[in-house]
């Protein structure tokens, strides 16, 4: 089922500059896609499109197969299905602590405090930060910050949630910590949506991957088979992915078994690897 829809995008920021040029996307329920391009290529500017905070020079939006509205009462049902992340969380928090910041949403719902308080209990859990609640936000850690916006979403209940540039800035064990909190996000029926400039991480994270360059998606499918196509990479200024380069390689050379995934992630890139030095080894 496709939950949102983005149909002949158009976008012209102030000067005549063209961010987006026709684009056309669709985001399917259930299924983790990444937006891939290079920096400067307009995806966060797609992202701001596809909550409805900016609004297309033409073109248009559909939820749920219904065109977008921009009235005010039009916006905040969409916000309420389609949650954002921004890259810098210092651009979304601005509560005193954590708990104030995470309830802003739930509270400008018209929940009532109790119900609020219940969806903040509930989104900081999920985001393992429940100690963090009555936390300063400008105390907060980069990687905190990141889990504390993230809660935001989280406790609207958003049915697809959009993060651009999740990974950025964070270490190997905060990457690590986010994935697996997205996974449980996943699990609980959130459709995801993330922007990358990372092809590894869109290879081992996503199902399908939308090439974006030039304001405009040039290809979108399996991550698999978009990652796989050279030329189409080259046109987006990016390169096939390690892992899946690795793959390929052994699939051509014959060192996998018949109908053998491709390796998808570094641990089965390397496993992979270990097993055919086991082949070679004598004796």
């Amino acid at each position: 089922m496709t939950l949102l829809h983005a149909r002949g995008l158009t976008y012209v920021y102030p000067g005549g500059i063209h961010a987006l040029s026709g684009l056309d996307l669709r985001i399917r329920a259930g299924r983790r896609l990444a937006i891939l391009g290079p920096n400067g290529a307009g995806k966060t500017t797609l992202l701001l499109h596809l909550n409805g905070t900016l609004r297309p020079s033409s073109g248009e939006v559909l939820l749920g197969g219904e065109t977008a509205g921009y009235s005010r009462a039009a916006l905040s049902a969409w916000r309420r299905r389609v949650g954002l992340v921004l890259q810098d969380a210092d651009d979304q928090l601005f509560a005193a602590s954590v708990a104030e910041d995470v309830s802003f949403g739930p509270l400008n719902l018209g929940l009532d405090e109790d119900e609020a308080a219940r969806r903040v209990d509930e989104a900081l859990t999920a985001l393992r930060i429940a100690d963090l609640a009555d936390r300063p936000t400008h105390m907060l850690s980069f990687g905190q910050k990141k889990r504390v916006a993230i809660a935001g979403a989280v406790a609207m209940r958003s049915e697809l949630l959009l993060l651009d540039e999740p990974t950025a800035g964070l270490d190997h064990h905060g990457t690590k910590h986010l994935l697996a909190v997205l996974e449980r996000l996943e699990a609980s029926g959130t459709t995801l949506v993330f922007t990358t400039h990372d092809v590894d991480l869109a290879y081992a994270f996503a199902d399908d991957v939308a090439l974006f360059d030039g304001g405009a998606v040039l290809a979108q499918g399996a991550a698999a088979e978009i990652l796989a196509d050279e030329a189409l990479l080259k046109a987006a200024r990016l390169a096939v992915p390690l892992v899946l380069r690795i793959g390929l390689k052994a699939r051509a050379a014959g060192l996998l078994r018949d109908g053998e995934a491709l390796p998808r992630g570094k641990a089965d890139a390397l496993d992979l690897v270990e097993r055919l030095l086991g082949e070679i080894r004598p004796g």
